[in-house]
C-alpha cells in the first residue's frame, strides 16, 4: 500500500482542524492543530504509560530478590544477569516496558516530519507549507530562520521560544531523573553489578537524554519540533504524576 493516500488523508485532517481553529488562533491555527495533534497521540498511548509506571513499581519491589540473587551470584556475572532476567520474566515484569510509549509514537512524528519536508502531496502542491507559527514557516528549520533575519529575526525569535521551553523542561526532567535513580536505583545496584544487561549506561544517560530534544528542535521542519516540545512537556508532566 502506498503511503502517499496517509500523506494526503493527514494533511487534509491538519488542514480541517486548522479551519477549526483559525477564529482563535488564526495564522498560527496550523500550529495550534498540530499540537491538538500531539495531545491525541498522548491521550491514545496514556494507558501504556500508566502500564510502564506500574512496571517500574514492580521493578522496585523485587529489588530485595534481585539483592539477594546478587549475593548468590556474586563471583558469576553471567549467570546472575540469567536470574534477574528469568525473575522477572516469572513475575511477569518486563524491563523494557518503559520504552513502549515513545516507540508507539515515532509513526505520529515522522508522518509529521515527511509531510512537512515535501513540496508535494499526491500530485499536487503541499498547501501546509504556506502555514506558519508567527513568523516561522512551518516547513521552515532553524537554519532557515538564521539565513532569513538571525538569531533574533522574526523567525528566529519563535526558535529561541521553543529552545527555552525544552531547556526549562530539560532542567526538570535532569533533576528529578537525578533524583529517581538516587532514591530507587532498579537497574544498577550499590555493588555496581549490572542487573539488566545493556540497561546500566541507558540509566547512567537518562538525566541527559531530554536535552537531546534541543538538537531535534534545531535540525527538524518547524511542524514537527512543535511535535517534539508538546510531547516532551506532556511527558514531563505526565511522569511527575505517574511517579510519584
Amino acid at each position: 500500500m502506498s503511503v502517499f493516500p496517509v500523506f494526503s488523508v493527514f494533511a487534509h485532517l491538519v488542514e480541517r482542524l486548522a479551519d477549526l481553529l483559525q477564529p482563535l488562533f488564526h495564522a498560527s491555527a496550523a500550529a495550534a492543530a498540530i499540537v491538538l495533534f500531539t495531545a491525541l497521540v498522548r491521550l491514545l498511548v496514556h494507558p501504556l504509560s500508566r502500564a510502564a509506571a506500574r512496571g517500574q513499581r514492580a521493578r522496585a519491589e523485587l529489588q530485595p530478590r534481585v539483592a539477594e540473587l546478587r549475593r548468590k551470584h556474586a563471583e558469576d556475572p553471567r549467570r546472575l544477569q540469567q536470574a534477574v532476567l528469568e525473575l522477572h520474566a516469572e513475575e511477569r515484569v518486563s524491563p523494557l516496558s518503559g520504552c513502549l510509549p515513545s516507540l508507539l509514537q515515532m509513526p505520529a512524528f515522522f508522518l509529521l516530519y515527511h509531510l512537512f519536508s515535501s513540496t508535494t502531496i499526491g500530485g499536487a502542491s503541499n498547501g501546509l507549507l504556506a502555514h506558519r507559527l508567527f513568523a516561522a514557516p512551518l516547513g521552515g528549520r532553524w537554519a532557515d530562520a538564521l539565513a532569513g533575519g538571525g538569531v533574533f529575526g522574526p523567525a528566529g525569535l519563535v526558535y529561541l521560544g521553543l529552545f527555552a521551553v525544552v531547556a526549562a523542561v530539560a532542567t526538570f526532567n535532569y533533576r528529578r531523573t537525578q533524583r529517581m535513580t538516587a532514591d530507587n536505583p532498579v537497574v544498577v545496584g550499590a555493588g555496581g553489578g549490572e542487573q539488566v544487561p545493556g540497561l546500566g549506561a541507558v540509566t547512567k544517560a537518562m538525566p541527559f537524554m531530554s536535552f537531546f530534544t534541543l538538537v531535534t528542535v534545531a535540525v527538524v521542519p518547524l511542524a514537527a519540533a512543535l511535535y517534539v516540545v508538546t510531547s516532551t512537556a506532556w511527558s514531563a508532566v505526565e511522569r511527575a504524576v505517574l511517579y510519584r
